[in-house]
């Protein structure tokens, strides 16, 4: 049986890793201070841990002490998303969240159970700004990052080159894809089908150099806005680094009526896949109700990065327990 990770020879051969975790957390906490962003914490247990139809979640009961009120169902987060922007829409301002988050069955060489996110979200700043911004961070704490300027290709333009369709093409009028189009196999949906498209030629042409994956197409807008020049996309964008999945950004869909209704088939899709619909944040949804700024925000893997920075080949190396 091997020694637990709290064993002296165990952690001393982690140090180098964390060593280098305790200087980027700081250098986090400097970048953004620097840029006027304060750094806030959100509650860990929440009534619902958000709304990604593929995700599994911790769960647990609140029981009353002394049986004063009623006992209720509680998640462990998997985003403090949702938390971040209800502050957005009291008027917190620029923020950021190095914030321990948990997504159950999640266990892999570069996946845990429980691991670091940091978010950080801007009023009045669209995606390509928060690009740019992204890019400063990692030349910030990276000191390895390649110098050349962070590529930026399109969905549409990624699909036309590494799978040959038109990507826009097979979205409807109304938002929804059409798996015919899209070339599904079998009793594939159009989303079963783009992810395969998107696993199997995309991101392995996707250079090992820091690239962001823009413009997103419309059925996988999220919490994103579509884009007004062209609503098959959404205004999202993720950013991929050293063949790693590094962060999820959104030009932040602001539009509350249009933020239920996504929620509501987001959950019925769920319901429908794994009978485990969660509940719909009904304080989120009043917040954007009372009205939330303009903003673009992004979720970057901070286990990841620091895989990345230094050099690990297992997400364990750069965890303290």
């Amino acid at each position: 049986m091997p020694n637990p990770q709290w064993h002296p020879e165990r952690l001393a051969a982690r140090m180098p890793f964390l060593r280098e975790r305790a200087r980027i957390i700081a250098a986090t906490r400097a970048f953004f201070t620097a840029r006027g962003c304060m750094e806030v914490e959100t509650p860990c247990l929440v009534p619902s841990p958000g709304a990604e139809v593929h995700l599994r979640a911790f769960q647990t009961e609140f029981v009353p002490h002394f049986g004063a009120g009623e006992a209720r169902r509680l998640y462990l987060r998997t985003s403090p998303e949702l938390a971040i922007k209800r502050l957005l829409a009291g008027g917190v301002g620029a923020c950021f969240e190095l914030a321990r988050v948990w997504r159950n069955g999640e266990e892999s060489d570069r996946h845990a159970a429980e691991f670091t996110m940091l978010e950080w979200y801007r009023p009045g700043m669209d995606m390509h700004s928060l690009m740019d911004e992204t890019e400063a961070y990692l030349r910030a704490v990276w000191p390895a990052c390649p110098p050349a300027p962070v590529a930026r290709i399109t969905m549409q333009q990624a699909f036309a080159r590494w799978v040959g369709i038109d990507l826009l093409g097979t979205i409807r009028a109304d938002g929804t894809g059409d798996a015919a189009a899209i070339g599904a196999c079998g009793d594939e949906t159009w989303e079963d089908a783009f992810f395969r498209l998107l696993a199997e030629r995309v991101e392995p042409a996707i250079t090992p150099a820091p690239t962001f994956l823009t413009h997103w197409p419309a059925p996988q807008a999220a919490l994103a806005r579509r884009d007004p020049a062209e609503p098959r996309a959404a205004l999202r964008f993720e950013l991929y680094a050293g063949g790693l999945e590094l962060a999820n950004a959104f030009e932040e869909l602001t539009d509350a009526a249009e933020q239920r209704a996504r929620f509501a088939a987001d959950m019925a899709e769920r319901a429908r896949l794994y009978a485990d619909p969660w509940p719909v944040d009904e304080d989120f949804l009043a917040a954007l109700e009372h009205g939330m700024p303009a903003a673009s925000g992004i979720a970057l893997g901070f286990d990841r990065l620091l895989m990345l920075a230094t050099g690990a080949r297992d997400v364990g190396l750069v965890r303290w327990l």
